[in-house]
């Protein structure tokens, strides 16, 4: 047994034959969760205001990966049909479009990895300040019979798309306040080639994972790099 196995102070749930929704999955980073949770063999919808936008994301990742468990639908029936939601729509859409599903998001495991960023010319990003404290405490306001769990900031878009990249060599920090829900996202987590899970605290520490978004960027522009995080000793 490895020395990270040996550390591991409990077992993640077998999370195989969960179904997934990818709101926002037009955009780049819900398009390359929907592409790596589809190939870990998790039927995936991804989700968009309009269904015939989210089939062409769909259409468009099988034609790279021919036979993903793919498909594009509104947000309301991709919501509806799964087991665990991503929300990764952009934050300036992020509170209506929580306000619009939550029927359809009560009693999910809703996984919000929407970054508050602004962008001020020559300065680079920075960012921004969320009245509950973060887009993930935003989401648990907005949805108060969901169970939100914050992760997946950091994952780089460019190289969840790259069929080249068979693996992502980083951790996923999983914030929550459902031990459960968590446990499950950090299960998710680890179906990406690569990627491991690790539980990053209450969901009142969203903010400061969040915002860190804005440090990576930075890094990723001086060194034209695609950085990710390891945490070590774990």
């Amino acid at each position: 047994m490895s020395e990270q196995q040996q550390k591991t102070p409990y077992d993640l749930p077998d999370v195989s034959g969960l179904r997934i929704g990818i709101l926002g999955g037009t955009g780049d980073q819900g398009k390359g969760l929907a592409r790596r949770f589809a190939l870990a063999g998790h039927q995936v919808a991804i989700g968009s205001r309009k269904a015939e936008r989210a089939q062409e994301a769909a259409d468009d990742l099988r034609a790279t990966d021919a036979g993903l468990p793919v498909r594009g639908a509104e947000n309301a029936v991709a919501a509806g049909e799964s087991d665990v939601v991503v929300i990764a729509v952009p934050w300036e859409g992020h509170k209506a479009t929580l306000e619009s599903l939550r029927a359809e998001l009560a009693g999910k495991i809703v996984v919000d990895c929407v970054n508050p960023l602004g962008f001020e010319k020559g300065k680079g990003a920075f960012a921004l300040p969320v009245e509950e404290g973060s887009a993930a405490q935003q989401a648990a306001a907005v949805l108060p019979g969901s169970r939100v769990v914050a992760a997946f900031h950091h994952v780089s878009a460019k190289l969840l798309l790259d069929p080249a990249v068979d693996a992502m060599e980083l951790d996923v920090l999983v914030l929550g306040d459902d031990r459960e829900a968590t446990d499950t996202v950090q299960a998710l987590a680890g179906r990406i080639g690569g990627m491991r899970g690790v539980y990053g605290g209450r969901l009142h520490n969203a903010h400061q994972v969040e915002a860190l978004t804005a440090n990576l960027i930075s890094i990723n522009r001086r060194y034209k790099a695609h950085a990710g995080l390891r945490v070590t000793d774990v």
